[in-house]
């Protein structure tokens, strides 16, 4: 599947996700690696292997004599993250975006379940749930329906609704619009993008608890001048996984850690592509984002994910829904 014209160009501006599928035809296979080639390129430059940024616990004090407090006597202008804390998940929400810098989730088998049915509660129900703003947010920095129409790009859940299926309340939550960001809808947000998610709640078969986040990254690239110039469109998404497990029956309070950093193009993913192609350092995203997701101990305590679980998507497809879906597997290697 051929890339339009619009969404090639803003993919050749750096426009990302953090995680990501494919789908479509050996053109689109094609650009496919031309794209993670310039994602992987556009991550050096924010984060350069041989190059040290500094520590994490350097902490900067804020002076508090006279003079700042003087300058800031009528009101500091921020900048301001607004933070959503919800039944399924919290979230730090940028005013400027529109939508939330990143997203938390804590998986674990019991809290994807589906709870039972009362008298009092009907069954949970995604076809209940409608897009909303968000009215926990300043009137001037919400995102809007209106945002999205014939924008061309759907309205991409950062929280996917099938992890929040513990109440009605839990799952709307998912369609407000602070959860939302722009995605490319054939062969990302409908196909690629939900296997990952899928794949996010299957850890949880596996390990006793799965932290995701979901960061929207905009990448800077590195003009003909060498001036930085900063990408503002559809960004990439990024999905950064965190799972536990004890180590053993016997020392059920040392836990093995397993972590991963998968960053994906806003574009149109062939269903064939492998996961591990789309593995980035977690210290890179995390110097492209601006944010610390993990302490240095954590980090360097987790061992890779691809080698403590299968790294491999189901792929759903829905041809009619009155039939049952044909899976299939994308194993890593077929590309």
């Amino acid at each position: 599947m051929s890339l339009s014209p619009r969404f090639y160009d803003l993919l050749m501006k750096g426009s990302f996700f953090f995680v990501g599928g494919l789908a479509g035809s050996m053109y689109a296979t094609h650009h496919h690696h031309d794209n993670l080639k310039i994602l992987k390129q556009d991550l050096n430059i924010l984060h350069p292997p041989t190059r040290e940024f500094g520590h994490a616990e350097e902490k900067v004090e804020v002076s508090k004599d006279l003079a700042v407090r003087d300058v800031l006597k009528y009101g500091n202008p921020g900048p301001i993250a607004d933070a959503l804390a919800r039944k399924a998940y919290v979230a730090a929400y940028d005013r400027r975006l529109r939508h939330s810098a990143w997203t938390a989730e804590h998986l674990t088998a019991a809290s994807i379940a589906r709870p039972p049915t009362t008298d009092t509660s009907g069954p949970v129900d995604r076809g209940k749930s409608k897009f909303i703003e968000d009215e926990d947010l300043p009137i001037p920095f919400r995102a809007r329906l209106a945002d999205y129409f014939k924008s061309g790009y759907d309205r991409g859940h950062m929280v996917p609704a099938a992890d929040a299926k513990s109440s009605q309340e839990a799952m709307d939550e998912t369609f407000l619009l602070s959860n939302i960001a722009p995605q490319v809808g054939d062969g990302f947000n409908r196909h690629y993008w939900a296997y990952l998610e899928d794949w996010c709640r299957r850890l949880t078969g596996n390990f006793a608890d799965v932290y995701v986040f979901t960061v929207p990254l905009y990448l800077p690239r590195l003009g003909t001048d060498w001036e930085m110039a900063c990408v503002i469109g559809s960004p990439p998404n990024v999905s950064v996984v965190l799972a536990s497990k004890p180590s053993s029956p016997l020392t059920p309070d040392v836990l093995e850690l397993s972590a991963g950093a998968f960053v994906l193009p806003n574009a149109a993913i062939p269903d064939t592509a492998p996961m591990e192609s789309f593995v980035m350092p977690i210290e890179a995203v995390e110097h492209a984002a601006g944010i610390q997701l993990f302490s240095k101990a954590v980090k360097a305590a987790a061992k890779p994910i691809c080698a403590t679980t299968k790294c491999e998507l189901i792929i759903r497809k829905f041809d009619d829904a009155q039939k049952k879906p044909n899976l299939r597997r994308a194993v890593s290697g077929l590309v």
